[in-house]
């Protein structure tokens, strides 16, 4: 048997080129995780200067203009809205929504209802579509007001004088700032 320990020494050092290519990727690929975590602070810091001069900066200083609107030079506008939003916390929920049903307002909560199956149930789940619970099967229950109708219901009734109960709604209202650039 005779051992050839130049190719063994070649098949080491081909090896340990290959580790080396591959820490190589290694650190790009740190390098490349690092730099897009910088950008998306960058970016989060913008949005956060935006919406500071949108919700703000502008606002107040054409409301000192005595002013709402405004069309530029090159034929885009500017024009400063009252912003609505509203949301309901899990732990208001139940009141939030006792609330709504008092107040006649109980239609825009939807109540949904699924169940679910395990694998090869098919004909168990068309069974309780026909039947719903006759099969024994408890259905899960969800009752939810989408975020968007809540946000139109609050801003229709702050713009119409009627009660809304800040609290229950997490409601906050704000000035934006829009812009509309000439087409």
């Amino acid at each position: 048997m005779t051992i050839d320990f130049e190719k063994d020494q070649e098949q080491v050092i081909d090896k340990t080129g290959n580790i080396n290519k591959l820490a190589d990727k290694i650190r790009e690929m740190q390098a490349i995780q690092s730099a897009i975590e910088q950008d998306e602070k960058q970016i989060k810091d913008k949005k956060k200067h935006l919406e500071h001069l949108s919700g703000e900066v502008i606002p107040t200083m054409l409301s000192e203009m005595g002013l709402s609107f405004l069309k530029l030079a090159d034929g885009s506008s500017v024009e400063v809205k009252t912003n609505y939003s509203a949301t309901i916390t899990q732990a208001k929920k139940e009141e939030a929504f006792n609330w709504l049903r008092a107040n006649g307002l109980g239609d825009i909560i939807k109540n949904e209802i699924s169940v679910s199956f395990g694998r090869n149930e098919d004909n168990k789940a068309a069974d309780y579509a026909e039947l719903a619970k006759g099969q024994g099967l408890q259905p899960t229950q969800k009752l939810k007001v989408e975020p968007m109708t809540l946000k139109a219901l609050v801003r229709e009734r702050l713009e119409g004088g009627k009660e809304m109960p800040t609290e229950l709604f997490n409601i906050f209202v704000g000035n934006k700032t829009t812009i509309k650039r000439k087409q």
